[in-house]
This record gives structure tokens, C-alpha cells and sequence, in this order.
């Protein structure tokens, strides 16, 4: 027992002095500097916290934070992760543990949940580094700048891109950022801020993006269209040939941007992509708005923006701007609250408000930047007395809405309407039967454990579900019946297909969304 004992001790010893040599230095919970709360699309599919209420953990090189990450109980452990100084590839290494999956030379955000990382002190400076995030939910990265990351050349990271989402990433809050290149593909670089592979709820807020071939993307191919659900707000796009950004699929709300001398093209919809686009400024720029370099359309909905010296090419077969008078080819609704500075200020307030090491300042929606309120205890911790619609209702269904990704069918649909329609993750569209009753499933390829659903009516139809049935379609099992939308609640089931039979109704049910969670 005692040699036992004396074993894990000095395991324990020589843990802390590899943390301290690598650059971590440990803290008991406390207030961290990452301030304020996710806006936008993040603040949907129950919210994005971080490591809101985990331990707090200094780090000066990448692999201090390796380190940190692997350092926790398991993979889903909250953690605040400060950063101070430079990361660079000298101080970059692969660290293993059960808690984490990294590797040299790049940031790994792979496989992991609830975790901040936050520029602190003199500021943290990635150079040369990207910030990679795969198969990962409730991420933030606040105040940090990201500089110069290539793909080819040397050295290469994160295939250039200075942050880059990929493979069923959820919920990515990236606030008072400074992410910037020194030139194009050509050079070596690649994005600043991409997303891929079934990336959704995302919120890039109050950054600068600068100094590069490409600002960002949201799908990689025209083909790759399960990404979407992201917020653009108060960032500066500036020196950029194109994609500020570009959407292939998915829905994009673009508001109180300022875009400063985008060469060759800036907001690209297309392939299916839906962008609403509020309130922005844009200056001494070339085609700013539009769908280019395919045939496959994309749509938008414009307000409130102000063009100064923009230019814009002749529409050709794979060329469609906007302009020169941009007009809404499709509308798009915003599930969240949020408020929008005239676009008339906007060049002065995201200049007081975004970047890095700028002060954490955010505008208050009357072209006024606010400081961030030094009281706040733990900023990232939702207010229990805030009334703040963007805050989840605490009966909500908690984690990832599996139905995202799924298939759906059903016993009827009345024209106009879509089996997919209500597991898109957009309110303004839905299902309705043929009649006043009928049935809507959710399916996938192998058993998917399900304890909870959310029925969502479509605005104008609530209340028009009577009675209904919840039933696993493998089985034919009754897993809950009742009443009227909302949520749901029953044993935790393993299926491949679950089933709503709605037995009676008050009208024709019009169903926007019918997710499901785990729990």
C-alpha cells in the first residue's frame, strides 16, 4: 500500500514539473479575463460557455496548453485556458493523454468539449501557428492574434489556415480576434477563418481579418453543404482578394461589418447559401456581395448597407454581383435578439471595438462602444437574472440536436412542404401533413441513443397540435404520448428511427423543427 502510494506520488511530482518546464502554471477556479457573452448563431443548440466554471490554467507555449488540455479529468471537462506570450513551432509538441489528441506544430482542439482558450496580460501571439478544432463542441477563443500560418513553405501548419473548423464541430464562439497573412495562395497562405465538414453555430465577433488571399470559408466544396448557422458582426475585412466570405450551403447572418478594400470578390453566397447581410460598411472594394466562380446560385437579403466606391463586374455565366443597386432575392429569419448599429458608424466603432489586445470593448447597438464591466464575477457564466432572450431556457434540451445530419420521412406532406424542412435548423420553414393528421420521423444509419425531443411550430400555427404519439418505429414501441409542442421527455432509447404521430390537431400542423438530443 505504501509503495503503492509512493508510486503515484512521485507520478504526480513529475506531472507538475513537466507542466511547469512546458510553460503551465495551475490556478484554483477563479474569474477569468475572457469577458462577455456568445452572440449570434452561437448562442443556439443550447448556448456556447467554454470552460465557463472549470479550473483556470495559465500557458506560455503551445505545449503548456497541449498540456492543459490533456491535463483534465476527461475530454468534456470545463477548462480556461489563459495565454501569455508567443506560441510559435518551437514551443508547439504533441502531448498525449486520455483527455485530448494532439500533435506537433499546430494548435489540436480535436475531440474535446467545453474548453476557453483567452489572450491575457501582454497578449498571446500565435505566430506561425493555426488553430486547429475537429470533432469538438463549446469552444471559445477570445483575444488572441494568429498571424502568418502557412501551407506551403516552411514551416506549415494547420494546412494555412489560421483557424480552421472541420468534422462535426458545434457551437464556436471567436471573439476580439486579429487574424491576419502576409499575402495569398501564392505565398504560401490559405484562410483565416474556415469552416468544413458539418460545422455549425458559429459567431466570428468583433474581429479583424486582414493581409490575405482568402478571408474564409463555410463548406469546402460546392457539394460540402453541411455547414451553416453562422453570425459575422463587428469585424474588420481588410486587404483581402476574396471570400470575406464565402457560403457554399447554410445560412449566414452578416451585420455591421466594415469591409475596406476587398480586390476580387467579398461575400460569395452560393451553392444554396442563404446570407443575411445588415447594416454593413463597405468601401473602395470590388464586388462585394454576390455569387461568383460557379453557376450554382446562392441568395441574400440585403439592409440597411452603405456602398462607398464599390465597383462591380458585368454578370456573366459564373459571375452574378449583387450590384450595382443590391436588392433581396430571398428572405432570411434570425432565431436570436440582437441589435445593429447604423451603418453609418460602423467603420468608427469596429475600429474602438475589434482586434486583439483592443480592449474588449463591444458596441452597445447605438454606434456607442461599451468597456467590458470589470464586477462581472465570471463573465462567461450566464446571469441567473439576466432576461436576455439570448440566454437558453433552462428547460431546453442540453447538447448537440442530433436530428442536424439526419434523414426524415413521413406518412404525408401537403405541397409546399419538406420532410427535411424540419431538421434544417431553419424556423421559417416546415412540414405540414396532407390532412389534419399524420406522422414525421427522424432517422439515421445505426442506433442513436435519444431521450428527449423538441417539437418547434412554425410561426403562426402554435397551438395547432392536439394529441399525439412518440414512438420508436424500429419496435413499434409507445415510448410517451401527450399533448400540444414543446419538449419532450422519456426514458433514454436506442433507435434508429423515432416517430411522431400526431393524432389530432386544431388546423394542419405546421412543424419547423423536430429535434432530438441525447439528453
Amino acid at each position: 500500500m505504501r509503495r503503492s502510494f509512493a508510486l503515484r506520488f512521485h507520478a504526480v511530482l513529475a506531472l507538475l514539473a513537466m507542466m511547469v518546464a512546458t510553460g503551465v502554471v495551475l490556478s484554483m477556479p477563479e474569474a477569468s479575463a475572457a469577458t462577455g457573452s456568445a452572440t449570434g448563431y452561437a448562442t443556439q443548440n443550447g448556448g456556447t460557455t467554454g470552460g465557463a466554471g472549470g479550473q483556470t490554467v495559465r500557458a506560455t507555449t503551445g505545449t503548456a496548453i497541449h498540456e492543459a488540455l490533456c491535463g483534465r479529468a476527461s475530454e468534456s471537462t470545463p477548462i480556461i485556458i489563459e495565454v501569455e506570450g508567443t506560441i510559435n513551432h518551437g514551443n508547439t509538441s504533441k502531448v498525449s493523454g486520455d483527455s485530448c489528441n494532439t500533435a506537433d506544430d499546430v494548435i489540436e482542439l480535436k475531440q474535446i468539449s467545453n474548453v476557453t482558450i483567452v489572450g491575457v496580460g501582454s497578449g498571446a501571439v500565435f505566430d506561425q501557428i493555426g488553430i486547429h478544432i475537429r470533432e469538438a463542441n463549446n469552444i471559445i477563443i477570445q483575444n488572441v492574434t494568429v498571424r502568418n500560418v502557412k501551407k506551403s513553405g516552411s514551416p506549415t501548419s494547420n494546412g494555412g489556415d489560421a483557424i480552421g473548423m472541420e468534422s462535426d464541430v458545434r457551437n464556436v464562439w471567436a471573439d476580439h480576434l486579429t487574424l491576419e497573412a502576409s499575402g495569398g495562395e501564392d505565398e504560401g497562405f490559405d484562410g483565416l477563418f474556415d469552416m468544413k465538414n458539418n460545422t455549425q453555430y458559429v459567431t466570428l465577433s468583433y474581429s479583424i481579418l486582414r493581409n490575405s488571399g482568402r478571408g474564409g470559408l463555410v463548406g469546402s466544396s460546392e457539394s460540402d453543404r453541411s455547414n451553416g448557422f453562422v453570425t459575422y458582426h463587428h469585424n474588420l475585412y481588410e486587404n483581402i482578394d476574396s471570400r470575406t466570405p464565402l457560403l457554399r450551403g447554410g445560412i449566414g447572418h452578416v451585420y455591421n461589418n466594415h469591409f475596406a478594400n476587398i480586390h476580387e470578390s467579398g461575400i460569395n453566397s452560393r451553392a444554396g447559401a442563404r446570407a443575411r447581410v445588415d447594416n454593413n460598411y463597405f468601401e473602395d472594394s470590388k464586388d462585394v456581395l454576390g455569387t461568383f466562380y460557379t453557376d450554382e446560385a446562392g441568395y441574400w437579403q440585403v439592409n440597411g448597407n452603405i456602398f462607398d466606391n464599390v465597383t462591380w463586374s458585368s454578370p456573366g455565366d459564373e459571375t452574378n454581383p449583387a450590384g450595382p443597386d443590391p436588392e433581396s432575392n430571398t428572405t432570411v429569419d434570425i432565431p436570436y435578439s440582437y441589435s445593429l448599429d447604423d451603418a453609418s458608424c460602423v467603420p468608427s466603432v469596429v475600429s474602438e471595438t475589434a482586434g486583439a489586445n483592443n480592449g474588449m470593448r463591444e458596441s452597445d447597438g447605438n454606434c456607442s462602444p461599451q468597456n467590458p464591466d470589470p464586477n462581472d464575477p465570471d463573465p462567461n457564466d450566464p446571469d441567473p437574472n439576466d432576461p436576455d432572450p439570448n440566454d437558453p431556457d433552462p428547460n431546453d434540451p442540453v447538447g448537440t440536436n442530433l436530428s442536424l445530419g439526419a434523414g426524415s420521412d413521413g406518412s404525408s406532406k401537403a405541397g409546399g412542404t419538406s420532410y427535411g424542412n424540419v431538421r434544417d435548423g431553419d424556423m421559417s420553414t416546415y412540414w405540414s401533413p396532407s390532412g389534419s393528421t399524420g406522422s414525421i420521423s427522424i432517422k439515421w444509419d445505426s442506433a442513436t441513443t435519444v431521450s428527449r425531443v423538441n417539437i418547434r411550430e412554425a410561426s403562426g400555427s402554435e397551438g395547432s397540435i392536439g394529441s399525439w404519439r412518440l414512438v420508436d418505429a424500429d419496435t413499434r414501441t409507445v415510448l410517451t404520448s401527450g399533448s400540444g409542442a414543446g419538449v419532450i421527455t422519456f426514458p433514454s432509447t436506442s433507435l434508429r428511427k423515432i416517430t411522431l404521430e400526431i393524432t389530432s390537431s386544431t388546423g394542419t400542423p405546421r412543424i419547423a423543427e423536430y429535434e432530438t438530443y441525447a439528453g
